[in-house]
Protein backbone atom coordinates (compact mmCIF):
# COMPACT_ATOMS: atom_id res chain seq x y z
CA UNK A 1 0.00 0.00 0.00
CA UNK A 2 1.33 3.55 -1.21
CA UNK A 3 2.02 5.90 1.84
CA UNK A 4 1.28 9.33 1.53
CA UNK A 5 4.23 11.23 1.15
CA UNK A 6 5.02 13.20 4.36
CA UNK A 7 4.30 16.74 4.91
CA UNK A 8 7.34 19.51 4.83
CA UNK A 9 6.74 19.92 8.58
CA UNK A 10 6.81 16.46 8.89
CA UNK A 11 9.91 15.60 7.32
CA UNK A 12 11.60 18.78 9.09
CA UNK A 13 10.43 17.78 12.67
CA UNK A 14 11.52 14.62 11.73
CA UNK A 15 14.89 15.96 10.97
CA UNK A 16 15.08 18.34 13.99
CA UNK A 17 14.59 15.09 16.01
CA UNK A 18 17.32 13.25 14.70
CA UNK A 19 19.85 16.76 15.26
CA UNK A 20 18.58 17.13 19.00
CA UNK A 21 19.65 20.13 19.82
CA UNK A 22 17.67 23.33 21.62
CA UNK A 23 14.70 21.96 21.32
CA UNK A 24 14.33 22.07 17.90
CA UNK A 25 11.68 19.63 17.11
CA UNK A 26 9.33 21.73 19.91
CA UNK A 27 10.10 24.91 18.29
CA UNK A 28 9.00 23.68 14.52
CA UNK A 29 6.07 22.06 16.26
CA UNK A 30 4.63 25.72 16.87
CA UNK A 31 4.58 27.83 13.64
CA UNK A 32 2.67 30.66 15.79
CA UNK A 33 5.54 30.92 17.96
CA UNK A 34 8.60 30.24 15.43
CA UNK A 35 11.04 32.45 15.03
CA UNK A 36 11.44 36.34 13.15
CA UNK A 37 14.56 36.84 11.45
CA UNK A 38 16.57 40.21 11.43
CA UNK A 39 15.00 41.94 7.61
CA UNK A 40 17.28 41.55 5.42
CA UNK A 41 20.04 40.39 7.29
CA UNK A 42 21.88 36.42 6.88
CA UNK A 43 22.96 36.08 9.92
CA UNK A 44 21.43 38.48 13.06
CA UNK A 45 24.04 37.66 15.57
CA UNK A 46 26.62 39.09 13.29
CA UNK A 47 28.65 41.87 15.64
CA UNK A 48 27.39 45.64 14.49
CA UNK A 49 29.40 48.27 15.48
CA UNK A 50 28.06 50.46 18.41
CA UNK A 51 26.82 54.04 17.44
CA UNK A 52 29.84 55.73 19.94
CA UNK A 53 33.21 53.96 21.52
CA UNK A 54 31.82 51.42 24.29
CA UNK A 55 33.12 51.22 27.81
CA UNK A 56 32.03 48.00 27.94
CA UNK A 57 31.58 45.12 25.29
CA UNK A 58 29.85 42.60 27.39
CA UNK A 59 27.50 42.76 30.84
CA UNK A 60 27.15 39.79 33.52
CA UNK A 61 23.76 40.42 35.63
CA UNK A 62 23.96 38.53 38.70
CA UNK A 63 20.16 39.13 39.64
CA UNK A 64 19.32 37.93 42.51
CA UNK A 65 15.88 36.77 42.77
CA UNK A 66 13.07 38.39 45.72
CA UNK A 67 14.08 41.41 46.58
CA UNK A 68 17.45 41.86 48.56
CA UNK A 69 16.77 44.05 52.14
CA UNK A 70 19.38 47.84 51.40
CA UNK A 71 19.53 48.33 54.94
CA UNK A 72 20.66 45.05 56.10
CA UNK A 73 23.67 44.57 53.10
CA UNK A 74 24.85 48.28 51.31
CA UNK A 75 22.79 51.31 52.67
CA UNK A 76 23.26 51.68 56.63
CA UNK A 77 20.76 53.56 58.68
CA UNK A 78 21.83 55.00 62.17
CA UNK A 79 18.76 56.48 62.55
CA UNK A 80 16.88 53.46 62.07
CA UNK A 81 19.45 51.10 64.62
CA UNK A 82 18.81 54.26 66.69
CA UNK A 83 14.77 54.00 66.59
CA UNK A 84 14.40 50.29 66.79
CA UNK A 85 11.01 49.02 67.42
CA UNK A 86 9.25 52.55 66.89
CA UNK A 87 6.29 53.69 64.43
CA UNK A 88 7.69 55.48 61.72
CA UNK A 89 6.91 59.14 61.77
CA UNK A 90 6.57 59.56 58.20
CA UNK A 91 3.54 58.65 56.24
CA UNK A 92 3.82 55.47 54.10
CA UNK A 93 2.33 55.20 50.83
CA UNK A 94 -0.28 53.66 50.66
CA UNK A 95 -0.14 50.50 49.00
CA UNK A 96 -2.19 47.15 49.25
CA UNK A 97 1.96 45.39 49.98
CA UNK A 98 3.01 47.99 52.65
CA UNK A 99 1.15 47.75 56.02
CA UNK A 100 4.15 46.72 57.95
CA UNK A 101 4.68 47.46 61.78
CA UNK A 102 7.36 49.58 62.97
CA UNK A 103 11.11 50.24 62.42
CA UNK A 104 13.14 46.98 62.11
CA UNK A 105 16.75 48.12 62.82
CA UNK A 106 19.25 45.85 60.89
CA UNK A 107 20.22 42.99 63.10
CA UNK A 108 23.85 43.00 60.83
CA UNK A 109 26.52 45.02 61.64
CA UNK A 110 28.21 47.64 58.90
CA UNK A 111 32.03 48.53 58.74
CA UNK A 112 33.92 50.57 56.18
CA UNK A 113 36.06 48.67 53.86
CA UNK A 114 39.04 49.07 51.19
CA UNK A 115 40.89 52.52 50.60
CA UNK A 116 37.34 54.15 49.94
CA UNK A 117 36.09 53.38 53.40
CA UNK A 118 33.00 52.64 51.78
CA UNK A 119 30.24 50.98 54.48
CA UNK A 120 29.12 47.21 53.89
CA UNK A 121 27.65 44.48 56.22
CA UNK A 122 29.32 41.75 57.25
CA UNK A 123 26.91 39.58 55.54
CA UNK A 124 29.64 40.41 52.57
CA UNK A 125 33.20 38.85 54.39
CA UNK A 126 34.78 38.00 50.76
CA UNK A 127 32.96 40.74 48.40
CA UNK A 128 34.11 43.64 50.61
CA UNK A 129 37.60 43.16 49.91
CA UNK A 130 36.19 44.06 46.05
CA UNK A 131 34.44 47.22 47.48
CA UNK A 132 37.08 49.15 45.89
CA UNK A 133 35.62 47.91 42.08
CA UNK A 134 32.02 48.81 43.45
CA UNK A 135 29.67 51.27 42.30
CA UNK A 136 26.67 51.21 44.95
CA UNK A 137 24.06 53.19 43.80
CA UNK A 138 22.06 53.50 47.13
CA UNK A 139 18.98 55.34 45.80
CA UNK A 140 17.35 53.01 42.70
CA UNK A 141 13.43 52.93 42.98
CA UNK A 142 10.93 50.72 40.59
CA UNK A 143 7.13 51.64 39.91
CA UNK A 144 5.97 48.10 40.93
CA UNK A 145 5.93 46.36 44.52
CA UNK A 146 4.55 42.95 43.24
CA UNK A 147 7.59 40.11 42.20
CA UNK A 148 6.31 39.86 39.02
CA UNK A 149 5.56 43.04 37.31
CA UNK A 150 8.67 44.48 38.95
CA UNK A 151 10.80 41.47 37.72
CA UNK A 152 9.43 42.34 34.01
CA UNK A 153 10.12 45.77 34.63
CA UNK A 154 13.95 45.34 35.75
CA UNK A 155 14.73 42.84 32.94
CA UNK A 156 12.77 44.75 30.33
CA UNK A 157 11.86 48.22 31.03
CA UNK A 158 8.04 47.38 31.43
CA UNK A 159 5.78 45.99 33.95
CA UNK A 160 2.77 44.76 32.70
CA UNK A 161 2.91 43.98 29.02
CA UNK A 162 5.23 41.63 27.10
CA UNK A 163 8.61 43.84 25.93
CA UNK A 164 12.40 42.49 25.02
CA UNK A 165 14.28 41.99 27.75
CA UNK A 166 17.95 44.16 27.90
CA UNK A 167 19.91 41.38 26.88
CA UNK A 168 17.57 41.27 23.92
CA UNK A 169 17.92 44.42 23.20
CA UNK A 170 22.13 44.77 23.47
CA UNK A 171 22.01 41.73 21.00
CA UNK A 172 20.23 43.24 18.86
CA UNK A 173 21.69 46.17 19.02
CA UNK A 174 25.20 44.74 19.01
CA UNK A 175 25.21 41.33 17.69
CA UNK A 176 27.69 38.96 19.32
CA UNK A 177 31.38 38.15 19.05
CA UNK A 178 31.65 34.48 19.12
CA UNK A 179 29.18 32.96 16.64
CA UNK A 180 29.07 29.78 17.67
CA UNK A 181 27.29 30.21 20.93
CA UNK A 182 24.30 32.13 21.77
CA UNK A 183 24.57 36.18 22.44
CA UNK A 184 22.51 35.89 25.31
CA UNK A 185 22.86 33.18 28.04
CA UNK A 186 20.69 32.75 31.23
CA UNK A 187 21.79 30.73 33.96
CA UNK A 188 18.82 29.61 36.59
CA UNK A 189 18.64 26.13 37.83
CA UNK A 190 14.95 27.30 38.94
CA UNK A 191 12.52 29.02 37.09
CA UNK A 192 12.39 32.70 39.47
CA UNK A 193 9.52 34.91 39.16
CA UNK A 194 7.99 35.55 35.57
CA UNK A 195 10.55 32.80 33.87
CA UNK A 196 11.23 32.73 30.41
CA UNK A 197 9.32 36.84 29.73
CA UNK A 198 12.43 38.14 31.88
CA UNK A 199 14.45 37.08 28.90
CA UNK A 200 12.43 36.77 26.12
CA UNK A 201 12.70 38.70 22.91
CA UNK A 202 9.01 39.19 22.26
CA UNK A 203 8.34 41.42 19.45
CA UNK A 204 11.98 41.37 18.71
CA UNK A 205 12.68 38.50 15.95
CA UNK A 206 13.79 35.33 18.27
CA UNK A 207 17.21 34.88 17.72
CA UNK A 208 18.14 37.45 20.37
CA UNK A 209 16.02 35.52 23.22
CA UNK A 210 18.13 34.27 25.73
CA UNK A 211 18.71 30.47 26.06
CA UNK A 212 18.08 29.02 29.10
CA UNK A 213 20.78 26.89 31.12
CA UNK A 214 19.00 25.24 34.27
CA UNK A 215 21.32 21.78 34.80
CA UNK A 216 24.29 22.95 35.39
CA UNK A 217 25.80 19.56 35.08
CA UNK A 218 24.53 18.61 31.78
CA UNK A 219 23.56 22.16 30.65
CA UNK A 220 23.00 21.87 26.97
CA UNK A 221 21.33 18.65 26.02
CA UNK A 222 22.28 16.26 22.96
CA UNK A 223 25.34 18.38 21.82
CA UNK A 224 26.69 14.46 20.37
CA UNK A 225 24.23 13.40 17.98
CA UNK A 226 24.84 9.43 18.29
CA UNK A 227 23.89 8.68 14.93
CA UNK A 228 25.41 11.02 12.79
CA UNK A 229 28.72 12.51 12.06
CA UNK A 230 29.64 15.69 11.97
CA UNK A 231 30.24 15.98 7.90
CA UNK A 232 26.56 14.07 7.99
CA UNK A 233 24.86 16.63 9.76
CA UNK A 234 26.31 19.35 7.65
CA UNK A 235 25.25 17.29 4.39
CA UNK A 236 21.83 17.45 5.73
CA UNK A 237 21.61 21.67 6.76
CA UNK A 238 22.66 22.14 2.89
CA UNK A 239 19.91 19.84 1.65
CA UNK A 240 17.60 21.46 4.22
CA UNK A 241 18.54 25.13 3.44
CA UNK A 242 18.04 24.56 -0.56
CA UNK A 243 14.84 23.04 0.11
CA UNK A 244 13.69 25.95 2.22
CA UNK A 245 15.24 28.72 -0.42
CA UNK A 246 13.37 26.82 -3.00
CA UNK A 247 10.05 26.67 -0.44
CA UNK A 248 10.60 30.56 0.53
CA UNK A 249 10.48 31.59 -3.83
CA UNK A 250 7.19 30.53 -4.16
CA UNK A 251 5.88 32.54 -1.53
CA UNK A 252 5.81 36.09 0.09
CA UNK A 253 9.22 37.10 2.53
CA UNK A 254 8.33 35.49 6.03
CA UNK A 255 11.26 35.85 7.97
CA UNK A 256 10.73 33.33 10.29
CA UNK A 257 12.15 30.70 7.76
CA UNK A 258 15.16 32.38 7.76
CA UNK A 259 15.16 32.35 11.32
CA UNK A 260 14.74 28.55 12.00
CA UNK A 261 17.60 28.10 8.94
CA UNK A 262 19.44 30.02 11.44
CA UNK A 263 18.92 28.14 14.44
CA UNK A 264 19.59 25.13 13.07
CA UNK A 265 23.60 26.62 11.66
CA UNK A 266 23.89 28.07 15.45
CA UNK A 267 23.30 24.53 16.99
CA UNK A 268 25.34 22.68 14.29
CA UNK A 269 28.07 25.13 15.27
CA UNK A 270 27.53 24.90 19.06
CA UNK A 271 28.37 21.15 18.88
CA UNK A 272 32.24 22.32 18.23
CA UNK A 273 32.04 25.41 20.94
CA UNK A 274 29.60 25.03 23.35
CA UNK A 275 31.11 21.38 24.97
CA UNK A 276 34.39 23.23 25.41
CA UNK A 277 32.50 26.55 27.18
CA UNK A 278 30.73 24.40 29.79
CA UNK A 279 32.81 22.37 30.71
CA UNK A 280 34.71 23.39 34.19
CA UNK A 281 37.29 19.94 33.78
CA UNK A 282 40.12 22.05 32.64
CA UNK A 283 39.96 24.84 35.45
CA UNK A 284 42.22 24.61 38.07
CA UNK A 285 42.09 22.84 41.60
CA UNK A 286 42.24 26.80 43.04
CA UNK A 287 39.86 28.49 40.85
CA UNK A 288 37.27 25.78 41.63
CA UNK A 289 38.33 26.60 45.37
CA UNK A 290 37.96 30.35 44.43
CA UNK A 291 34.23 29.64 43.28
CA UNK A 292 33.48 27.51 46.07
CA UNK A 293 32.86 24.73 43.70
CA UNK A 294 33.16 21.21 45.80
CA UNK A 295 31.70 22.76 48.91
CA UNK A 296 27.99 22.58 49.47
CA UNK A 297 27.20 26.05 50.39
CA UNK A 298 28.07 27.57 47.37
CA UNK A 299 28.31 24.67 45.03
CA UNK A 300 25.64 25.94 43.11
CA UNK A 301 26.24 29.66 42.39
CA UNK A 302 29.88 28.88 42.12
CA UNK A 303 29.23 26.44 39.00
CA UNK A 304 26.85 29.41 37.54
CA UNK A 305 29.74 32.63 37.92
CA UNK A 306 32.70 30.54 36.99
CA UNK A 307 30.12 29.77 33.71
CA UNK A 308 29.56 32.95 33.69
CA UNK A 309 33.09 34.22 33.33
CA UNK A 310 33.67 31.19 30.71
CA UNK A 311 31.21 32.42 28.44
CA UNK A 312 31.47 36.09 28.52
CA UNK A 313 35.35 35.47 27.79
CA UNK A 314 34.28 33.40 24.75
CA UNK A 315 32.47 36.50 23.52
CA UNK A 316 28.78 35.86 24.31
CA UNK A 317 27.36 39.57 24.95
CA UNK A 318 25.09 38.74 27.67
CA UNK A 319 25.22 35.87 30.34
CA UNK A 320 22.67 36.77 33.27
CA UNK A 321 22.93 34.59 36.37
CA UNK A 322 19.56 33.87 38.70
CA UNK A 323 20.09 33.29 42.27
CA UNK A 324 17.41 31.08 42.65
CA UNK A 325 18.87 27.66 44.23
CA UNK A 326 20.66 26.66 47.22
CA UNK A 327 21.94 23.73 48.21
CA UNK A 328 19.31 23.24 51.73
CA UNK A 329 15.92 24.20 49.67
CA UNK A 330 14.72 24.99 46.02
CA UNK A 331 13.01 28.12 45.86
CA UNK A 332 12.07 30.41 43.18
CA UNK A 333 12.24 34.06 45.10
CA UNK A 334 15.66 33.11 47.86
CA UNK A 335 15.68 36.84 48.46
CA UNK A 336 11.99 37.32 49.63
CA UNK A 337 12.42 37.18 53.45
CA UNK A 338 9.13 37.76 54.92
CA UNK A 339 9.70 36.21 57.66
CA UNK A 340 13.24 34.34 58.98
CA UNK A 341 15.09 37.42 57.93
CA UNK A 342 18.00 36.30 60.37
CA UNK A 343 18.73 33.49 58.74
CA UNK A 344 17.83 33.22 55.45
CA UNK A 345 19.37 36.36 54.23
CA UNK A 346 22.51 35.07 56.19
CA UNK A 347 21.83 32.00 53.86
CA UNK A 348 21.99 33.93 50.79
CA UNK A 349 24.69 35.63 51.62
CA UNK A 350 27.18 33.06 52.39
CA UNK A 351 25.61 31.09 48.88
CA UNK A 352 26.39 34.34 46.78
CA UNK A 353 29.44 36.11 48.60
CA UNK A 354 32.35 33.84 47.64
CA UNK A 355 30.95 32.88 44.02
CA UNK A 356 30.65 36.78 43.17
CA UNK A 357 34.17 38.20 44.65
CA UNK A 358 35.53 35.23 42.86
CA UNK A 359 34.17 36.42 39.79
CA UNK A 360 35.27 39.77 40.03
CA UNK A 361 38.34 38.53 41.05
CA UNK A 362 39.05 36.61 37.80
CA UNK A 363 37.94 38.83 35.69
CA UNK A 364 40.37 40.90 36.91
CA UNK A 365 43.05 38.93 36.48
CA UNK A 366 42.20 38.40 33.26
CA UNK A 367 42.52 41.88 32.12
CA UNK A 368 38.32 41.30 31.22
CA UNK A 369 36.66 43.09 34.11
CA UNK A 370 37.54 46.55 32.48
CA UNK A 371 35.45 45.73 29.76
CA UNK A 372 32.75 43.81 31.40
CA UNK A 373 30.40 45.16 33.16
CA UNK A 374 28.98 43.17 36.32
CA UNK A 375 25.66 44.21 37.38
CA UNK A 376 24.33 43.18 41.13
CA UNK A 377 20.59 43.83 41.86
CA UNK A 378 16.83 42.44 42.56
CA UNK A 379 14.01 43.58 41.28
CA UNK A 380 13.55 45.98 44.66
CA UNK A 381 14.19 46.05 48.27
CA UNK A 382 12.71 45.38 50.98
CA UNK A 383 10.81 48.30 53.76
CA UNK A 384 13.15 49.89 57.06
CA UNK A 385 9.66 48.28 59.17
CA UNK A 386 9.52 44.91 59.76
CA UNK A 387 6.91 42.24 59.06
CA UNK A 388 5.78 40.03 62.06
CA UNK A 389 8.91 40.20 64.15
CA UNK A 390 11.77 39.05 61.52
CA UNK A 391 10.62 39.50 58.26
CA UNK A 392 10.79 42.62 55.65
CA UNK A 393 7.90 43.61 52.75
CA UNK A 394 8.51 44.38 49.53
CA UNK A 395 9.85 47.63 48.51
CA UNK A 396 10.20 49.69 45.39
CA UNK A 397 10.65 52.88 46.64
CA UNK A 398 13.80 52.87 47.70
CA UNK A 399 16.80 50.10 47.46
CA UNK A 400 20.15 49.21 46.05
CA UNK A 401 22.29 47.73 43.02
CA UNK A 402 25.52 47.74 42.05
CA UNK A 403 28.07 47.89 39.27
CA UNK A 404 31.66 47.00 38.57
CA UNK A 405 33.69 47.37 35.78
CA UNK A 406 32.58 48.37 32.15
CA UNK A 407 33.16 51.86 32.48
CA UNK A 408 31.99 53.05 35.88
CA UNK A 409 33.87 54.32 39.03
CA UNK A 410 34.45 52.09 41.55
CA UNK A 411 34.77 52.62 45.48
CA UNK A 412 31.66 54.99 44.82
CA UNK A 413 28.63 54.87 47.13
CA UNK A 414 25.85 56.97 44.42
CA UNK A 415 22.63 58.81 45.88
CA UNK A 416 21.32 58.29 49.24
CA UNK A 417 17.78 56.98 50.87
CA UNK A 418 16.22 59.12 53.51
CA UNK A 419 17.59 58.10 57.55
CA UNK A 420 15.38 55.02 57.68
CA UNK A 421 15.60 53.95 54.30
CA UNK A 422 12.66 53.73 52.63
CA UNK A 423 12.28 56.50 50.15
CA UNK A 424 15.75 57.39 47.57
CA UNK A 425 16.10 60.70 48.19
CA UNK A 426 19.26 62.44 46.36
CA UNK A 427 20.75 61.09 42.69
CA UNK A 428 17.49 58.92 42.56
CA UNK A 429 18.38 56.45 39.97
CA UNK A 430 15.20 54.73 38.01
CA UNK A 431 15.44 51.90 36.25
CA UNK A 432 15.00 53.19 33.22
CA UNK A 433 17.84 55.45 33.87
CA UNK A 434 19.85 51.91 34.84
CA UNK A 435 18.85 50.53 31.50
CA UNK A 436 20.13 54.09 29.88
CA UNK A 437 23.15 53.84 31.18
CA UNK A 438 23.68 50.28 30.78
CA UNK A 439 23.36 50.78 27.20
CA UNK A 440 25.64 53.95 26.68
CA UNK A 441 28.26 51.77 28.63
CA UNK A 442 28.05 49.47 25.71
CA UNK A 443 27.65 51.83 22.56
CA UNK A 444 24.42 52.64 22.64
CA UNK A 445 22.49 55.88 22.50
CA UNK A 446 18.89 54.18 24.22
CA UNK A 447 17.09 56.91 22.57
CA UNK A 448 18.16 55.59 19.34
CA UNK A 449 17.91 51.96 19.66
CA UNK A 450 14.18 51.49 18.69
CA UNK A 451 12.40 48.62 16.67
CA UNK A 452 8.81 49.42 14.78
CA UNK A 453 5.93 46.94 16.10
CA UNK A 454 2.74 47.59 15.77
CA UNK A 455 2.42 50.69 14.56
CA UNK A 456 4.87 52.62 16.67
CA UNK A 457 8.45 52.70 17.79
CA UNK A 458 10.09 50.91 20.74
CA UNK A 459 13.01 51.06 22.93
CA UNK A 460 13.79 49.50 25.86
CA UNK A 461 13.77 52.86 28.24
CA UNK A 462 10.11 53.50 26.50
CA UNK A 463 9.82 57.06 26.95
CA UNK A 464 12.00 58.62 29.76
CA UNK A 465 15.29 57.38 30.97
CA UNK A 466 18.54 59.69 31.88
CA UNK A 467 22.23 58.52 31.67
CA UNK A 468 23.86 58.70 35.38
CA UNK A 469 26.80 60.31 34.23
CA UNK A 470 28.07 60.72 37.80
CA UNK A 471 28.67 57.49 38.05
CA UNK A 472 30.80 57.00 34.53
CA UNK A 473 34.67 56.85 34.55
Amino acid sequence: MNRPAPSRRQMLTNFASGFGMLGLASLLADEASAMSAVSGATNPLSVRMPMYPPKAKRVIFLFMSGGPSQVDLFDPKPRLQKDNGKPPPFERPKLIRTPTGNLLGSPFKFAKQGQCGMEISELWPHLSRHVDDLCVIRSMYADNINHNGACLQMNTGEQTFSRPSMGSWLVYGLGTENQSLPGFVVISPAQPAQGAPLWSSSFLPAAYQGTLVSDLKNPIANLKNPRFTSAMQRSQLDVLKLLNQLHEQQREEDSRLSARIQSFELAFRMQTEAPAAFNLDGESADTLKDYGIGTPTTEHFGRQCLLARRLSERGVRVVQVYHTETSKRKSCQLWDQHGGLRAELANNCAATDQPIAALLQDLKQRGLLDETLVIWGGEFGRTPTAENSDGREHHPFGFTMWMAGGGVKGGLAYGTTDEFGWFAQENKVHVHDLHATVLHLMGIDHTKLTYRYSGRDYRLTDVSGNIVRDILI
